[in-house]
């Protein structure tokens, strides 16, 4: 049974790193396409609680606690406000500068994990949570952006920079709704945690656009409507990165899973590679074995 879970698991987190660069992908395509951020996040919630209702039969509507009602509406205004910083970071950022900071999210992740539900990590997954931290940093930085983290210049200082900041603030977000959306699976099901997490979501975002957007709308339904083959395969690999973030989250502590969730730089540096034609594949390589033995660290020792 115990390899079965862990069987589970691991392909959740598989899955996880491999449709979360995907969506960040359809997500920077849709706002230079003129896509408003909160737009964007509230088409997702939207499309994907619909296919929540028509597909899985297994929904509960009744006979949950109150404790998970409260748990998972905290978990779904902090994931809207982190994703929706998410996609306005990257629509004016630079995926280089803004994947090094992401992996900040396992070490905060893990502090709330301890405070939260009483996780406390082993020497050796702090280890690689850290390995996997400074793994990722190598894989998306440069000389020269190492160096402007350090620099005190307001004019030249990284996290000056308004995407910086975005970034920060989503990452702060989406680590508290890791933590509140796993004490939210624990109380139900990673499936009727992501429904209802869906469901909040696209309420709160609707209430957003109703005080924000009155008169832009019309416009971003334009925009969707000649979209919407980017807007379709959004929702899918949100849909996938999300449950399979559920699932994962349900077996193993926050800090951890939010450091294994990390590795998906790796598949943002074959994007970068193989479209893009960056540079620097070495020291990327380097990064990723850093990355690698951070994970062995936390998936066998911590």
């Amino acid at each position: 049974m115990l390899s079965i879970i862990i069987t589970i698991t691991s392909a959740a987190v598989l899955i996880r790193i491999l449709a979360n660069p995907l969506s960040n992908v359809f997500q920077k395509q849709l706002t230079q396409r003129a896509a408003n951020p909160l737009f964007v996040m509230s088409v997702t919630y939207g499309i994907l609680m619909l296919a929540c209702l028509i597909f899985w039969s297994q929904l509960r509507f009744i006979g949950l606690s109150m404790s998970f009602w409260q748990t998972i509406l905290i978990a779904s205004l902090l994931a809207m406000f982190g994703n929706v910083f998410l996609v306005r970071a990257m629509h004016i950022g630079d995926l280089s500068v803004l994947g090094p900071i992401n992996a900040y999210k396992s070490i905060v992740g893990m502090l709330i994990g301890i405070f939260l539900l009483n996780e406390i990590p082993g020497w050796w997954g702090i280890a690689g949570v850290l390995l996997i931290v400074a793994g990722s940093y190598i894989v998306l930085s440069d000389a020269k952006k190492q160096k402007a983290l350090f620099t005190t210049s307001a004019n030249t200082g990284i996290f000056q920079r308004p995407e910086v900041r975005l970034r920060l603030a989503a990452l702060v977000f989406s680590a508290l709704d890791g933590a509140f959306l796993k004490k939210a699976i624990l109380l139900s099901t990673p499936t009727i945690a992501f429904f209802y997490w869906c469901v909040f979501g696209f309420g709160f975002t609707l209430v957003w656009i109703s005080l924000t957007m009155r008169t832009t709308w019309r416009t971003q339904t334009a925009v969707f409507l000649s979209q919407k083959t980017t807007y379709l395969a959004l929702c899918a690999t949100v849909g996938l990165t999300q449950i399979a973030s559920n699932i994962a989250l349900k077996s193993m502590p926050v800090g951890y899973a939010l450091a294994l969730f990390q590795i998906s730089a790796l598949v943002s540096v074959f994007f970068g590679y193989q479209f893009f034609n960056e540079h620097g594949i070495l020291r990327k390589l380097i990064g990723a074995g850093v990355m690698v033995a951070g994970a062995v660290l936390i998936t066998i020792l911590g």
